[in-house]
């Protein structure tokens, strides 16, 4: 209806990937978040189908931060013919641009490489988007300052808040049309080497919250030891630690704690690549934006100090080839796609070897596989056995879990009437409905895919 005020789940609705919602207004509609679809086959074909709207339908979108489950769609929707403006924070545009990027080269090499050896049905394989396609949407970003109330339309304003999830990444507070409504974005932990603690927010008519980690509490081993301990293991075996993770945010820390072991003398001086373009990027983005996290000059500036950063791809097979122990670090974090599947290849079936898990694991991701055990996994139509040591540190998540997204809720003075639980998991977010409704009384709704609500 003309007057109302509704919200349709065009992605992230009963899973942790494809974030995009649309909030409906009189005469306005707002994407909050325009991410891809990740995971399993079912989930990624839904990345090629078109929006059940209208791309003119969309008046403007918002990005909480720069992943690629909430910010890979895009260069689709402009394709599609979207014109409006794009906001974001600072940082988040600059990480957006080399995440795009990166993102589109890979779809374009995968796409080569399935038509050179054939072994996708489609002929021709072609990439979802392609690098000019993303060159056309950065003329769309708008940025903007966290704590810096935007007017967007008449009776629609809304602020970023720092969430505590990598650079950049904020809540949206958004005040429309007398209603507050606060998107989560991906929510952080509260203590981070990296980043402060999630910003609070004392007040909220609806809540758009993310529920990855719903039904599951972090270990609460100190990840500085945790981390020491697979790191000498796996020397002393004189193997290989290969580290999947996201080249912004997690490698930037992983980075960070491995210099202060090395500092400490908890660990050899082990050689250690960062095998990431967009991780390298990411790295100096950082050092740009000192308000935007913890570190101070000399620890932001050291992060390279005894790293080594691999930035052509011709040099990965020659740290591969590189004899004795070493820590590789290297995107994708759910082994998607990426160099780190050329390490994976080589290292997988060498019990000397560890793959260390750093991050939440999509289902039907091969992270997900190794974590639960599966014996062999698929890489380029070939079938490769686990044997190699898989181990996992959920104390480096840079997702709050169960207990730390209650104590987030409580700390609002005048509590939502509702709240919708996005980017999760069914079993997660059921468990996660559960504990919010018994602990602060709070109606929640787990919504479906492309459902929609009204709010007022």
């Amino acid at each position: 209806m003309p007057n109302e005020i509704s919200i349709q789940f065009l992605g992230a609705a009963s899973t942790v990937t494809g974030s995009k919602h649309l909030l409906k207004t009189p005469g306005k509609n707002i994407l909050i978040d325009c991410g891809l679809f990740q995971g399993i086959k079912s989930l990624r074909l839904k990345n090629w189908e078109p929006l059940p709207i209208s791309v003119t339908e969309i008046n403007a979108v918002i990005i909480t931060h720069a992943h690629l489950d909430h910010c890979g769609y895009i260069p689709l929707l402009v394709k599609s013919g979207f014109k409006g403006d794009i906001l974001m924070t600072t940082p988040t545009r600059d990480l957006v641009e080399i995440i795009l990027r990166d993102s589109a080269k890979i779809q374009e090499e995968d796409a080569e490489r399935a038509n050179k050896y054939g072994y996708s049905k489609h002929k021709p394989a072609l990439p979802l988007y392609t690098t000019a396609d993303v060159e056309k949407s950065l003329s769309l970003f708008k940025t903007f300052n966290d704590k810096e109330w935007v007017t967007l339309f008449p009776n629609i304003r809304f602020q970023f808040l720092k969430n505590g999830h990598i650079l950049g990444s904020c809540f949206i507070e958004m005040e429309c049309y007398g209603k507050r409504i606060i998107f989560s974005g991906d929510i952080g932990r509260k203590k981070s080497e990296l980043l402060a603690a999630p910003s609070i927010i004392d007040k909220a008519d609806f809540v758009i919250m993310e529920s990855t980690y719903g039904n599951r509490v972090h270990s609460n081993e100190n990840a500085m030891d945790e981390l020491g301990e697979i790191i000498n293991s796996t020397f002393h075996r004189r193997g290989n630690l290969l580290i999947p993770s996201f080249a912004v945010g997690r490698a930037q820390e992983l980075m960070h704690m491995i210099l202060q072991l090395k500092q400490e003398l908890h660990i050899p001086d082990i050689p250690v690549f960062m095998d990431s373009p967009m991780g390298a990027d990411a790295t100096e983005i950082l050092n740009r934006y000192p308000d935007w996290h913890k570190l101070t000059a000399e620890d932001s500036n050291a992060l390279h100090k005894n790293i080594t950063i691999i930035k052509d791809w011709h040099d990965t097979k020659k740290v591969i080839e590189t004899k004795g122990s070493k820590i590789v670090i290297a995107a994708s974090g759910m082994l998607t796609g990426g160099r780190v599947l050329e390490y994976l290849e080589h290292y997988i079936e060498n019990k000397r070897n560890t793959v260390l898990l750093v991050g939440y694991q999509a289902e039907g991701t091969r992270g997900r596989a190794l974590r639960e055990g599966m014996h062999e996994i698929k890489m380029y139509g070939k079938y490769y056995k686990v044997l190699a040591k898989v181990c996992e540190m959920s104390s480096l998540s840079a997702h709050a879990d169960q207990q730390e997204m209650i104590d987030w809720l409580k700390q609002y003075k005048q509590k939502p009437s509702k709240i919708f639980l996005v980017h999760g998991e069914p079993m997660a977010q059921e468990a996660f409905r559960t504990k919010i409704t018994d602990e602060l009384g709070i109606n929640v709704v787990i919504p479906q895919q492309n459902e929609e609500y009204t709010l007022a």
